[in-house]
C-alpha cells in the first residue's frame, strides 16, 4: 500500500458553482463498481469487470489491492476526471469488527483489521484500503466507509442461540437496509428513528432485519448460514445432517463452505443462480422449479414473520428491496404468506453507491459526524 504522506494541492472546493466531488468505491468478487458524485448529482457510474484469469493471479484478496486501485485511477483518467478534486473517497466497508451503524473515517486500526481479515476475507475489505490510499494523495480529502455488513445493533436476546459456542452474529446488508428504511421514512414524511420496519434485502444473499426506532435489533446472518436460502446461499440447514456431511469423509471443508455460501440455494437446486432464468422455467411449466422458487418465497415470508414477532407486532411497514424484488413471481409468493402481517412496499434494486455518496456528503456538510473505529 502507498503510505506516502506527500500531498498535491487540488483546485479549491465549494467555491460558487463548484460542488463537492465524492469518489465511491465498491469492490465485488469479480468487479469493482465506482461512481463519482458532485454533491448529490452522479456524474460517473462504472462497473469494472475482472476476469477469473486476472483475479486468479492473486493468492489473496489483499494482494489484489494495487491491481484494483490502478484500474480505478485509469478509468477516472479515461473519463477526464481529475482525482485531485475529490473532497472525500468512500469505500464499501468490509469485514471488520462488529460496529454500530454510521460513517467511519479510515484509520490505522481499521486498515490493520481489513488487511488481516479479522472477520473473514471478502473483496469489500479492499474498499476502505483503496479509499484511504487515494485520499492520502489529496489535500484535506477524507477517506471513509459507511454501514458495513458487520453493523451490529442486536438486542442481547437476539444473540443467544441454542449453544454458547455458537452465538448469533450480525452480518447483513446494512447499507442498503438502512438506506431503504430512510427512503421510506422520507417518502412518508416521517423519521426513520421513529419507525418500526421490517426490511427484506433480496439479492445473492437474503437478510431480513427488524428495525426498531432506527436500530436493527434482530437479523439473520446473511453470509454464513442462517435465514432463508437465496440464489447462492443455503441459509439455515438441518444441523445434524450438516454435521453428518462434515464427518462423512466425502467432502473437504472448502466444499462444505461452498455448499453454505456460493453453491447453495437456487444454484444447488436448479443449476443456475440467475433468477430470470429460474422464473422462465416456472412459466414454461417446470414443476420442480416452481416448488423451489415457492419454497424460497415461503421461507422469506417465514423470516418476515419472525421479525414481526421480534417487534412484538408493532410494525409500520414491510419493505422488500434488492434485485429479486424485481421478480414478480417471488414477490407474489412472499405476499401470499406475509400480507397478513402489514402493508408491504416494494423498492426493487439497490443503490449502494448512492447511499455511500450521501453518507459522505452528510459528513462534508457537517450534517453527520464520523465515528472512530477502535
Amino acid at each position: 500500500m502507498n503510505m506516502n504522506h506527500e500531498y498535491r494541492t487540488p483546485p479549491p472546493h465549494n467555491q460558487e458553482g463548484i460542488g463537492r466531488r465524492i469518489l465511491v468505491i465498491n469492490p465485488g468478487s469479480t468487479s469493482t463498481k465506482i461512481a463519482v458524485f458532485e454533491d448529490d448529482k452522479p456524474i460517473l457510474h462504472k462497473t469494472l469487470r475482472h476476469s477469473s484469469q486476472e483475479i486468479g493471479k492473486f493468492p489473496t484478496i489483499t494482494s489484489q489491492y494495487e491491481f484494483r486501485k490502478g484500474a480505478i485511477l485509469q478509468e477516472l483518467k479515461e473519463a477526464g476526471i481529475n482525482s485531485e478534486e475529490f473532497s472525500a473517497v468512500i469505500g464499501r466497508g468490509g469485514l471488520i469488527k462488529p460496529i454500530e451503524s454510521g460513517v467511519y473515517e479510515v484509520n490505522d486500526a481499521m486498515k490493520k483489521d481489513l488487511v488481516k481479515g479479522i472477520m473473514g476475507q471478502h473483496a469489500s475489505n479492499l474498499g476502505g484500503l483503496i479509499a484511504d490510499d487515494i485520499a492520502r494523495e489529496i489535500k484535506d480529502a477524507k477517506a471513509l466507509i459507511a454501514d458495513p455488513v458487520v453493523v451490529d445493533e442486536l438486542e442481547d436476546v437476539a444473540r443467544v442461540s441454542g449453544h454458547p459456542l455458537m452465538p448469533n452474529i450480525s452480518i447483513f446488508h446494512a447499507l442498503n437496509q438502512k438506506a431503504i428504511g430512510r427512503k421510506f421514512a422520507k417518502d412518508t414524511n416521517r423519521k426513520y428513528e421513529d419507525l418500526n420496519l421490517i426490511v427484506a434485502h433480496l439479492g445473492g444473499g437474503i437478510s431480513i432485519g427488524a428495525h426498531k426506532k432506527g436500530k436493527v435489533v434482530d437479523v439473520n446472518n446473511a453470509l454464513n448460514g442462517s435465514g432463508p436460502f437465496s440464489p447462492e446461499r443455503s441459509g439455515t440447514l438441518p444441523a445434524y445432517k450438516l454435521a453428518e456431511l462434515c464427518f462423512s469423509g466425502e467432502y473437504k471443508i472448502e466444499e462444505i463452505s461452498a455448499m453454505i455460501t456460493g453453491k447453495g440455494g437456487i444454484v444447488a437446486h436448479l443449476g443456475t443462480n440467475e433468477m430470470p432464468e429460474a422464473q422462465k422455467r416456472v412459466i414454461d411449466g417446470d414443476k420442480h422449479a416452481e416448488l423451489v422458487l415457492y419454497a424460497m418465497g415461503y421461507n422469506i415470508a417465514k423470516a418476515i414473520g419472525a421479525a414481526f414477532v421480534a417487534l412484538k407486532g408493532e410494525v409500520d411497514a414491510i419493505l422488500l428491496t434488492g434485485g429479486i424484488a424485481y421478480n414478480n413471481l417471488i414477490v407474489g409468493y412472499i405476499k401470499q404468506h406475509a400480507d397478513c402481517l402489514g402493508k408491504i412496499f416494494v423498492y426493487p434494486g439497490e443503490d449502494e453507491m448512492g447511499a455511500l455518496a450521501m453518507n459522505a456528503l452528510g459528513v462534508l456538510r457537517g450534517e453527520m459526524k464520523c465515528k472512530v473505529y477502535e
